[in-house]
């Protein structure tokens, strides 16, 4: 069996939970939706009422509330967080988890070179980040379909879809450099989550803080936010740049400090 299905196989299980979850997730996000719908009261006079901040940070006032598609603008956000922590942690362990199961002498007493292995480990996480993205877009696509009752969503919903993919792929590769990089693979996983809550929460600092906008380069949560993207219709140029940067200088570490390091056994 080679590399990537055995890759594949040993995170057969966390795939499908992680599926299983987002369908969960989108499914009660949405039935929310219906609650207000039928309720007779207008979502977007509740949501007014909120705080400033909160309605900056979930994009009140740009999304349409009486509408499913608007509604799930909200969402989201929720989400694209739960996502990119599976890709950030699932970056990190394909890398790390022959040192951390002690488990390195199995891995490299096969007849292939380190650029090979990693090459592979590579390919099974973006397998699997990209049946996770299609598995929320479909089950998106349906359930607010559901909702919408005849509203068009699927663009939109495509649209948002693939932002979230491009950022799941730049925490997957932040995972895996740091996996790379540290001699401690335990802490990998915790490190790279912890990175992803950081610029998480700058998004929202610089949503609160409008002083501090220039800063929004440096996170790429504010890249691609449903907010911007479904009112302009697109992706801005300077983040698919920005997203390719990064995704390239980091795939370029994660090979260079893996072939470098000493394996731990």
């Amino acid at each position: 069996m080679n590399v990537f299905m055995i890759e594949m196989k040993a995170h057969r299980k966390s795939l499908i939970i992680w599926c299983i979850a987002m369908l969960l997730m989108v499914g009660t996000g949405m039935s929310k939706y219906e609650v207000f719908s039928t309720s007779g009261q207008s979502l977007n006079e509740v949501m007014s009422k909120l705080p400033k901040v909160v309605q900056s940070i979930f994009g009140i006032g740009v999304f349409d509330l009486s509408k499913a598609g608007g509604f799930y603008g909200i969402l989201f956000l929720y989400l694209v967080l739960m996502t990119t922590i599976h890709s950030a942690m699932l970056g990190a362990t394909i890398i790390s988890k022959e040192e951390r199961d002690k488990t390195t002498e199995f891995l490299m007493v096969k007849p292939i070179s380190r650029d090979k292995i990693i090459t592979a480990k590579l390919i099974a996480a973006f397998v699997n980040i990209l049946i996770l993205n299609i598995v929320t877009s479909i089950s998106s696509m349906v359930v607010v379909g559901y909702y919408g009752k005849g509203e068009s969503v699927t663009s939109d919903i495509g649209l948002l879809m693939a932002g979230m993919f491009i950022l799941q792929l730049i925490f997957m590769v932040i995972g895996t450099t740091l996996a790379a990089v540290s001699k401690k693979p335990k802490t990998a996983p915790a490190v790279a989550t912890g990175i992803l809550l950081t610029a998480y929460l700058l998004s929202t600092t610089i949503d609160i803080n409008l002083k501090l906008e220039s800063l929004k380069y440096i996170t790429p949560f504010k890249y691609f936010e449903a907010k911007n993207l479904l009112s302009s219709g697109g992706f801005e140029p300077v983040y698919i740049i920005l997203s390719a940067l990064i995704i390239g200088v980091l795939l370029s570490a994660t090979y260079l400090f893996y072939r470098k390091r000493d394996l731990n056994v």
